[in-house]
């Protein structure tokens, strides 16, 4: 059942026996496992049916340091949580997100990151990640290259013991946001709240038992939900702000005894690596592998990573590089100012489209120069650069619409290995690096001065990349240029500052991780192995709050696989429970 937590009489009070706060792919995973069972569960959202503006303004933040977004650009308060921001076109009309696990050497303690290492190798998660499969609608629980080659589709003959191939498989986003939703929906022992913001965590005399989870509308009633167990399913700002607000008992906040709230904030920043001009074109025939395709009905995009054994030899941290095919320079300045122009003359109030095909783009540009008024600025030299890229971007534009491929790839689309001209077009591939950053006490999240509309202090993220992070980026790549000269498959260009640092795509890719941290003892980490916050009794975190390292992977898979682990943990806990009353 679905209500709408406005409807409420203030002040009710609401009792259950599992309460579980956050609507998004963990949570709804927990939810699921829970269908049937003799347990009675509410399951609260702060957003509605669809984000809006009023509630999305509750993830106003701001960040002190470098440029790291944790703004309501990167939160998404609905059910479904952040999979509604999943863009991707996976073809077919469909779209989903990048998944993979931890690699093995996530899981270990590595002398060269300090705070490094989880309670349990990756050999105890991974039957929760083949579940996490199933969940998450992707293919079989193989990463490796073997199963996805083919003729067309072979990994690079890079030296194995410096690169090595594996893949990103894709999941659908409307699995979260449709399907599971109309499962919950019918649950007879779930009952789901919308619009139902938890503000802070109250326990009992002692401190060590979550008594009742205070909740507010915005612009409706306040209420209460008491319950045997508490599992928290937001994520990593979400998570840190809500046991800091909770100081019912605990004036640092909920379980930060040892100031470990909010600390150890991750993201995955993105480097652009350099451009890789294959010695041959021919190559272009057989790198099918590393484009977004499917094989049979899996979507997958090869990627390259260093060897664990290389990583042990250079001191690198982890690091994915995927590559994407380019025309020539001018070439590519030519489509990326057709870009610009068509966003300028797509965007309105409601900000631009995520994705818009070829044809709806060049009905909308010829349409809107009938009129010079809907000129955007700078439009004559602007269009000067289109002009001299026409050799390109014309043939594209109507391979593009007539047989329905990408002018362009890059993170969100893929599909250039289905053109059996490829080769014709694109001379080099953009090498794009998504980076581990190691887990730091100083990066955190903390409580501001100011107030959201519910009263709450905001979030506020402290952060900075580490000197050990830049140079890890530069030896892997210079690892990656040496590997690819010495297999004779061509020149990889590095591109550098002018510092000789790498050059950043973006800060983060909006994995926020680490901020209640997992380890057995309670003075290095906020929750322990089974992800039971230290000293709290019936609380619980499920969350990419409590990696300890987050390596370079996207954190769903793993989140739903730690999310799957405790509710089976819950299921355990309420039998003996019920044993003893």
């Amino acid at each position: 059942m679905l209500v709408d937590a406005r409807t409420l009489p203030q002040d009710t009070i609401l009792n259950t026996d599992v309460c579980i706060v956050g609507a998004g792919p963990a949570g709804l995973a927990i939810a699921r496992e829970l269908i049937g069972q003799s347990m009675q569960v509410i399951l609260l959202e702060g957003g509605g049916d669809h984000a809006d503006s009023n509630s999305q303004s509750l993830c106003e933040s701001k960040t002190v340091g470098q440029p790291c977004s944790i703004s309501s650009d990167t939160r998404y308060r609905s059910f479904g949580g952040t999979s509604n921001y999943w863009c991707i076109n996976t073809g077919e009309g469909q779209w989903g997100v990048r998944h993979t696990p931890l690699d093995a050497i996530d899981f270990q303690q590595r002398d060269w990151v300090p705070y490094s290492g989880w309670p349990f190798a990756l050999s105890h998660l991974a039957p929760y990640y083949e579940r996490a499969q199933q969940v998450c609608y992707a293919g079989p629980f193989a990463y490796h290259a073997d199963p996805w080659e083919s003729e067309q589709s072979q990994r690079l003959t890079l030296d194995p013991d410096l690169w090595q191939t594996s893949v990103y498989q894709f999941g659908l986003r409307d699995i979260f946001t449709k399907e599971y939703r109309q499962e919950i929906q019918e649950a007879l022992n779930i009952t789901t709240y919308l619009n139902a913001n938890v503000t802070e965590l109250e326990t009992d005399g002692l401190g060590r038992y979550v008594s009742q989870v205070k909740v507010a509308c915005l612009n409706g009633p306040h209420f209460w939900v008491q319950a045997r167990m508490v599992i928290l399913a937001a994520g990593g700002v979400e998570t840190a702000q809500l046991l800091l607000l909770s100081k019912h008992g605990q004036k640092l906040g909920l379980g930060n005894e040892n100031d470990l709230v909010g600390r150890f904030f991750m993201e995955h920043p993105r480097v652009r690596c350099g451009s890789w001009i294959p010695a041959k074109r021919s190559i272009i025939h057989q790198m099918a592998l590393y484009d977004l395709h499917r094989v049979n009905t899996t979507a997958i995009l090869g990627k390259l990573t260093p060897s664990e054994a290389a990583m042990h030899r250079e001191h690198l941290l982890n690091v994915s590089a995927m590559l994407f095919p380019r025309p020539k320079p001018y070439q590519i300045e030519a489509f990326s100012t057709l870009k610009g122009l068509i966003y300028d003359f797509t965007r309105s109030s409601e900000g631009s489209p995520k994705f818009i095909d070829e044809g709806s783009a060049l009905k909308t540009v010829l349409q809107a120069l009938r009129d010079p008024r809907n000129l955007p600025e700078d439009f004559v030299n602007r269009l000067i650069k289109v002009l001299r890229g026409l050799d390109f971007i014309v043939p594209r534009a109507y391979r593009a619409i007539q047989h329905k491929l990408p002018v362009m790839t890059g993170l969100a689309r893929g599909g250039w290995s289905k053109d059996s001209t490829a080769h014709q077009w694109f001379h080099s591939f953009d090498v794009l690096f998504v980076l581990e950053q190691e887990p730091d006490f100083s990066n955190r999240i903390i409580l501001s001065s100011e107030h959201d509309q519910l009263g709450r202090l905001k979030a506020e993220l402290h952060w900075q990349m580490s000197d050990r992070m830049l140079q890890s980026v530069v030896r892997s790549q210079d690892l990656l240029a040496r590997a690819i000269a010495q297999v004779g498959l061509g020149t990889l260009h590095l591109l550098r500052d002018s510092d000789n640092l790498p050059v950043f795509e973006s800060m983060g890719s909006h994995h926020h991780m680490g901020t209640t941290r997992m380890h057995p003892n309670p003075r290095q980490g906020v929750v322990d192995e089974n992800c039971r916050v230290h000293g709290i009794d019936n609380l619980y975190i499920a969350s990419s709050a409590v990696f300890p390292t987050g390596g370079y992977a996207n954190p769903t898979l793993t989140i739903v696989a730690l999310a799957l682990r405790l509710a089976d943990q819950i299921k355990v806990q309420y039998r003996k429970m019920a044993q003893f009353v």
